[in-house]
C-alpha cells in the first residue's frame, strides 16, 4: 500500500488579500473604472473588500458573488458564462441552489502550488474589464 504525503500549502493571508485588492484597484483606476474588489479565502470567508467611492453600489455585491462563484466552481467566471445559457451544463444551477452565484466575468480562483486557496472578484466595469482586473491581480500575487 502506498502512502501519498501531501505538503501543506500556505493559505491566502490578509497580506495576500490586500495585495490582490491593490493590484485590481490600481488596474481599474488606470482604466478609468470605479470598481469594487472582494477577496475570499478557501472556505468562502471574506478576507478583504474595497469599493471605490464612485462605484455603483451593486458593484460590491457583484464582486462578492463573482468571487464566490469562482471559488465554488474553481473556475474563472468568464469561462462559465456559456455553461449557464439554455442548453448549457449549468443552465439550472443559477436557480437550483440558494447560493450567491453569479455567472458574469470578473471572478477568478486563486491557487498556490496547484491548490485552491481563495478567489478574487471584481465588479464595476464591463465584464471583460472586470475579468482582466481580477486575472491581473491574481497573476501579480507572488
Amino acid at each position: 500500500m502506498s502512502t501519498t504525503t501531501r505538503t501543506a500549502v500556505a493559505p491566502l493571508t490578509i497580506e495576500d488579500a490586500e495585495a490582490l485588492i491593490e493590484a485590481a484597484r490600481t488596474a481599474a483606476e488606470a482604466a478609468g473604472v470605479a470598481a469594487a474588489v472582494t477577496v475570499l479565502d478557501a472556505g468562502g470567508h471574506l478576507l478583504a473588500f474595497r469599493r471605490d467611492d464612485r462605484a455603483v453600489l451593486i458593484a460590491g455585491e457583484t464582486s462578492t458573488r463573482k468571487a464566490y462563484t469562482a471559488l465554488q466552481l474553481n473556475s474563472p467566471t468568464a469561462d462559465l458564462v456559456e455553461a449557464v445559457q439554455p442548453g448549457g451544463i449549468f443552465h439550472s444551477l443559477t436557480t437550483a441552489l440558494d447560493r450567491p452565484l453569479l455567472f458574469i466575468a470578473g471572478g477568478v480562483p486563486v491557487h498556490r502550488d496547484g491548490q485552491l486557496i481563495g478567489a478574487v472578484g471584481v465588479g464595476g466595469g464591463a465584464p471583460q474589464q472586470d475579468h482582466g482586473f481580477a486575472t491581473g491581480a491574481v497573476a501579480s500575487l507572488v
